[in-house]
């Protein structure tokens, strides 16, 4: 199992997403395909809490709303993701807050589809970190446009040409797909977003000219200087010490073939660790190299 992608997109873009890819099995990944062939499992916000609800009776579910240049992101947050709404119920709003998070849907009727966000981990940031992030997302996106305009000049769309031309795979693999279910995709919207969001980060400037398909969007060197290069990590420590617990339970259970995957998920479960946490872990120690899969569904230390 590999980590997914940690996708930067702006909420007009998420927001227009109509398209799911579900995942077949408990530990199939599901995603969301935007209009830009973002291919989405997990995403990377910032931008600013503007408000969080309680809208459960027993008071595990919270619901928020993430605000950024082009629109808003919905998250919801329950009893599963603790830290998560921990940190929402703690937060003083309005407030900038990073996020990162899954991609999640709901399907009230048949051809109608909502999109949201359940985030793994919260934390408060600055504007300066958010302003990056902007930034950030509209070098993202315009690349996003570039693959898609590139994918259209071509007789049939295939992953395998988009990635000859140096594209990422998911990319890649998500343009066909939103090519296969938008139609005929306007750029020009996107490219609008992002005409908007530098706009947003220079108020002061004059209007910036009209953006066209077969125009290279050009950052000037003042709109670079006005953020600073924040990253935003998670806590090293508290990830170490998960893969600990997680490393500790599968020597703790395997017998000289291994142990199962359900069992590893179950016994760290009962630690106190939630899914999400037991895959990232596990994600982890094989790229490490404390841990390999002999068969499918089964995990040995080395």
């Amino acid at each position: 199992m590999r980590r997914e992608v940690a996708w930067r997109v702006f909420a007009g873009e998420y927001n227009d997403s109509t398209v799911e890819i579900k995942g077949e099995g408990e530990k199939t990944p599901s995603y969301v395909v935007t209009p830009l062939g973002a291919k989405v499992n997990r995403l990377f916000i910032i931008g600013v809490l503007t408000d969080v609800e309680n809208i459960s009776e027993s008071g595990e579910l919270l619901r928020a709303h993430v605000s950024d240049p082009t629109g808003v992101f919905t998250l919801y947050s329950g009893q599963y993701q603790q830290d998560a709404t921990d940190a929402l119920s703690n937060i003083e709003v309005p407030a900038f807050v990073a996020v990162l998070g899954k991609a999640r849907t709901y399907t009230p009727e048949e051809g109608v589809l909502y999109v949201s966000v359940r985030p793994e981990r919260i934390i408060e940031a600055t504007a300066p970190i958010r302003d990056q992030w902007i930034l950030d997302t509209c070098k993202c996106t315009k690349d996003r446009i570039e693959a898609v305009i590139e994918a259209k000049k071509m007789k049939q769309s295939n992953a395998y040409d988009l990635r000859k031309l140096g594209y990422s795979r998911e990319l890649s693999e998500g343009i066909v797909t939103a090519l296969k279910n938008y139609g005929d995709i306007d750029v020009n919207k996107y490219l609008t977003l992002i005409h908007e969001s530098l706009q947003y980060l220079v108020p002061s400037k004059e209007k910036l000219p009209e953006l066209k398909i077969d125009e290279k969007l050009k950052i000037d060197e003042k709109e670079e200087e006005i953020v600073k290069k924040v990253e935003v990590k998670e806590d090293k420590e508290d990830v170490e010490e998960i893969e600990n617990t997680v490393l500790e339970v599968i020597k703790g259970i395997e017998g000289k073939d291994g142990a199962s995957w359900d069992a590893i998920t179950k016994k760290c479960e009962k630690a106190g660790l939630d899914k999400d946490s037991i895959e990232e872990a596990l994600t982890s120690l094989m790229d490490k190299g404390l841990i390999y899969e002999p068969i499918l569904g089964t995990i040995k230390t080395t």
